[in-house]
């Protein structure tokens, strides 16, 4: 079956009363899968102290409250598995992810926070960081984002990362490894190279 319970995660409670709803229907969870977030492209010079408060709210308060608030039901039970939905952002700086690409590294190491935790406990712990996948918010976009997929293909790579019980789900994997390499770059090498791939 299926229970579709919409709610606001920077609204006080209402995860709190999501999961009571949820086990009063179905008695325990299997996999929370938190997928909030919000983006704007900001420069440098754009920045507000709002643009901030709304980014993390959304993006890093709301997934750590909410993972707050089903850890007890999940520790409880002995089983099940929380997702949360990062970024490659996360991985290094990157023009115009000022705040967006900072609340994506903070949930990276929560997640990895959470897995060294958890898994003694028999909680699974997935990190799913994407490229750029089409949706509202990357159409936000004035560059070029390579490797683009669609929301399916990401769907897909999801589910299978989860069927192998990967830690880290990251996708496509041809623009995420070299993500990954140009982080072993010293600083230098790795902005001149940014520098000259976005053209920012």
């Amino acid at each position: 079956g299926v229970l579709a319970l919409a709610l606001d995660l920077s609204r006080a409670g209402e995860i709190e009363r999501a999961r009571d709803r949820l086990l009063a229907a179905w008695g325990g969870i299997d996999l929370v899968v938190f997928n909030a977030g919000t983006y704007r492209p900001l420069r440098a010079w754009e920045l507000t102290a709002e643009a901030v408060r709304e980014t993390l709210e959304t993006n890093l308060v709301g997934t750590m409250s909410g993972t707050a608030a089903v850890l007890p039901t999940l520790l409880a039970q002995g089983h099940g598995a929380i997702a949360l939905v990062g970024s490659v952002a996360g991985y290094g700086g990157l023009p115009k992810a000022l705040v967006y690409g900072p609340s994506k590294a903070a949930l990276i190491n929560f997640a990895e926070v959470l897995h060294l935790d958890l898994s003694p406990r028999g909680i699974g712990v997935f990190l799913i960081d994407p490229g750029f996948v089409a949706t509202p918010l990357t159409a936000q976009n004035d560059f070029a984002m390579p490797a683009l997929q669609t929301p399916e293909q990401a769907a897909a790579a999801i589910v299978d990362g989860f069927a192998r019980g990967d830690f880290e789900i990251h996708f496509p994997k041809r623009f995420t490894r070299a993500l990954k390499l140009l982080q072993l770059l010293p600083r230098p090498l790795y902005f001149a190279l940014i520098r000259r791939a976005t053209g920012l």
